[in-house]
């Protein structure tokens, strides 16, 4: 490979960008677009704090006959409905965003503690005590003031069944800990999907092109000068890693003029050019396979969209399960920046960094598969 011939094709791929009209939409008016409509139909969806119910977090580690009675007695409150979790840290990351009103953490000794009553009901000095732990929003004045004295009627209904007592309990709710929580609006959320999305598109971009220079044999000009397969190809990946940057800065000023504040600070957006550069990587090789197997520019289009659609609706803000998200490569991009740009998680996390682990997996098989592909199949076959 040599640098001079791939900065020549870089600036070649980068000319012709701006030179196509239809290509220029998709990688640079459309994410302007995109970010656009959805900050102005979604930004102001915010919730407005009067809520008729509270979505109530509950980590349970004691894992008990006494637990799931405790749990199901919370669950019959008309005010309450329950969300499971296995992580606190994660429990308490959607309380601080909003996304619960309350969490309970129930103690690895709540069993205990009500079996040591049972023993001997009359006999406190043999009891184990156990604490259940309440957080609540601070911001919600109805929540704070109708939560724990529900949750408490629970744990009341747990211990005695329907005989009202004020006798002392095994069992307590830990004093409420009031959580500071920001506010999210559906646009906030769907913002770190829309990296992934305009960068998905550059599919397209790979495949028409290298499909409109192979009919107009310039790829068969290109090849009868000292120039390698690998050149052509590197240099496509430059010039693609090149404007999924240009988009990153893009979705970043409009995302944030609508209301997006990203969490991580500098190192973050650094980071989330760093995931979004991958998936263009990652672009670059479906659009090489896409263009093996069209023919024309317009076929090309049709094909590019069997490696675009199911990243867009699987791997981006679409609400889908989790399982088959993780089949698409966009899936890690937009569960990374969504961990660091709407989370603040630390971009030494155990998730940024398995995120990142399988994307750059995914880029190597799909790369050197579009590349071998390309070569064997293409009709100008690469030497």
């Amino acid at each position: 490979m040599k640098v001079k011939n791939i900065h020549v094709l870089v600036k070649k791929e980068l000319k012709k960008l701006t030179r196509v009209p239809a290509h220029l939409f998709q990688a640079i008016l459309f994410p302007i677009v995109l970010t656009g409509a959805f900050g102005l139909a979604f930004g102001s969806f915010g919730r407005t704090g009067n809520e008729i119910t509270f979505t109530i977090g509950i980590v349970d580690n004691d894992r008990t006959e006494w637990a799931e009675y405790f749990i199901g007695n919370i669950s019959e409150n008309a005010l309450f409905v329950e969300s499971l979790y296995e992580d606190q840290e994660i429990a308490l990351q959607d309380l601080k965003q909003g996304k619960i009103d309350a969490l309970i953490i129930i103690p690895n000794n709540f069993q205990a503690s009500i079996e040591s009553f049972w023993e001997q009901p009359n006999n406190v000095s043999t009891w184990k005590i156990a604490e259940v732990k309440l957080f609540v929003d601070q911001g919600s004045y109805t929540g704070i003031n109708a939560i724990p004295p529900s949750i408490q009627q629970a744990l009341q209904k747990t211990l005695h069944g329907e005989q009202v007592t004020t006798a002392p309990q095994p069992v307590h709710i830990g004093t409420p800990s009031q959580v500071s929580v920001e506010r999210y609006t559906q646009f906030d959320y769907m913002a770190p999907g829309m990296f992934a999305f305009a960068a998905i598109f550059l599919t397209l971009i790979v495949a028409e092109g290298f499909t409109e220079e192979r009919m107009k044999g310039i790829l068969r000009r290109i090849q009868l000068t000292p120039t390698s397969p690998g050149d052509i190809v590197l240099s496509n990946i430059i010039a693609n890693m090149l404007i999924a940057v240009v988009q990153v800065i893009l979705i970043v000023i409009i995302s944030c003029v609508m209301g997006f504040n990203p969490q991580g600070g500098l190192i973050g957006i650094i980071v989330a050019f760093t995931f979004v550069s991958l998936l263009a990587f990652c672009n670059v090789g479906f659009g090489l396979i896409a263009a093996s197997i069209a023919k024309t520019p317009g076929a090309a289009t049709t094909i590019s969209f069997a490696f675009i659609l199911p990243q867009m609706f699987l791997g981006t803000f679409m609400p889908v399960p989790k399982e088959f998200g993780q089949l698409v490569p966009s899936y890690y991009v937009t569960d990374g920046l969504t961990s660091i740009l709407l989370r603040g998680a630390s971009v030494t996390s155990y998730t940024i960094l398995m995120d990142l682990g399988i994307i750059i997996g995914f880029c190597v098989v799909i790369t050197v598969s579009g590349v071998i592909i390309f070569a064997k199949f293409g009709r100008d076959k690469l030497r």
